[in-house]
């Protein structure tokens, strides 16, 4: 028989095996939230789900189950096959531990596939996630990464996460790179999204002396970041690279790719349009009509990107900000890293 668990015990087990969680809801459901680094394997697809739903609601509880059944029943081989692809210990779960992970956990068991089932299902996963964020007293000293638009920020944070350093990937975790034009070519996570993948960073390294973020206004894209954190990285220690205008040009152009995205570029662009000087605006809508990028991105930041960020970084008081100067991208991961390294040894 498969076995009903807490989350709390299913997240103490995995200190001591590899458990894969499978949300067995519908696509669209799963798009929506989930447990990070669940398969999705659903018991019914959505237009099905939509429709047992609608049978639930305006026929009756047991039409919406014999349909349920019926549907389930003709996708049961391949259903199994998939989770028999899985080599490790399963825990099965759905919205709120109801008859789609029951009847999948059932099922499994049956096929002499044992599996664990969670408790409450993902809004008890939504649950923990809310009071960990709420009560969590973050520990390490904060490092943030600021700088002119283009100075390559996400990619030295990237790479220095890949060597194992404390990162905090915030861009990453919200799928969206922070400035107006920063959803183009993403779908930017939202809000559960966001605080599914953060709060798993920031209990991992609890223990860290630091981490590293970038210097993130409070929102990014469709997510907020919580006060305690925004706080932090405000009070922390600021970090300021300093590249050549040409090598930021270079880094956004490669970064957005304007060309495979030129209506996004201008839609965004006026959204912020009457902001600039009518003239200077002008000539960039131009330039970004024309696919002349290069001298589009020397505009916004020459008249709306360096003098907001200047603005902006007069708030944090000398004593706090450490500057990285760099000729290109490569020398300021370089110098960041030894900086990390440092920091490794206080």
């Amino acid at each position: 028989m498969y076995q009903d668990i807490t989350l709390n015990k299913l997240l103490t087990l995995q200190n001591s095996e590899e458990i894969t969680f499978v949300d067995v809801r519908s696509p669209s459901e799963y798009n929506d939230a989930t447990i990070p680094g669940s398969l999705n394997i659903p018991v019914f697809n959505n237009e099905e789900r939509a429709e047992v739903g609608t049978l639930y609601k305006q026929v009756s509880s047991q039409a919406a189950r014999e349909r349920g059944l019926e549907i389930f029943s003709a996708k049961l081989p391949q259903f199994i096959k998939k989770f028999n692809q899985i080599d490790t210990r399963k825990a099965v779960f759905c919205w709120r531990g109801g008859m789609r992970s029951n009847t999948a956990a059932t099922v499994l068991d049956l096929m002499g596939i044992h599996v664990y089932r969670l408790e409450g299902g993902i809004r008890s996963y939504r649950q923990w996630v809310v009071h960990t964020l709420e009560q969590l007293e973050f520990e390490p000293r904060v490092y943030a990464l600021n700088g002119y638009t283009g100075s390559g920020k996400t990619t030295i944070l990237r790479h220095l996460q890949k060597e194992g350093y404390p990162v905090l990937n915030l861009e990453k975790m919200a799928n969206h790179r922070g400035s107006i034009f920063g959803q183009i070519g993403l779908e930017p996570n939202n809000q559960k999204k966001f605080e599914s993948l953060l709060v798993q960073d920031l209990l991992r390294y609890q223990q860290s002396p630091y981490v590293l973020l970038e210097g993130e206004s409070k929102r990014i894209g469709k997510a907020v970041l919580p006060d305690f954190l925004f706080n932090k990285k405000e009070q922390g220690t600021q970090l300021f690279i300093d590249l050549p205008i040409n090598e930021r040009i270079m880094n956004i152009l490669e970064d957005y790719q304007p060309w495979n995205h030129q209506e996004e570029c201008i839609e965004a662009f006026r959204i912020i349009k009457k902001r600039i000087h009518t003239p200077i605006a002008n000539e960039i809508e131009s330039h970004l009509e024309n696919g002349e990028f290069y001298s589009a991105v020397q505009l916004l930041l020459e008249y709306y990107y360096d003098p907001l960020y200047d603005h902006n970084a007069k708030q944090y008081p000398d004593n706090s900000k450490i500057t990285v100067q760099a000729n290109n991208i490569t020398e300021a991961i370089k110098n960041v890293q030894n900086i990390a390294d440092e920091l490794q040894v206080k």
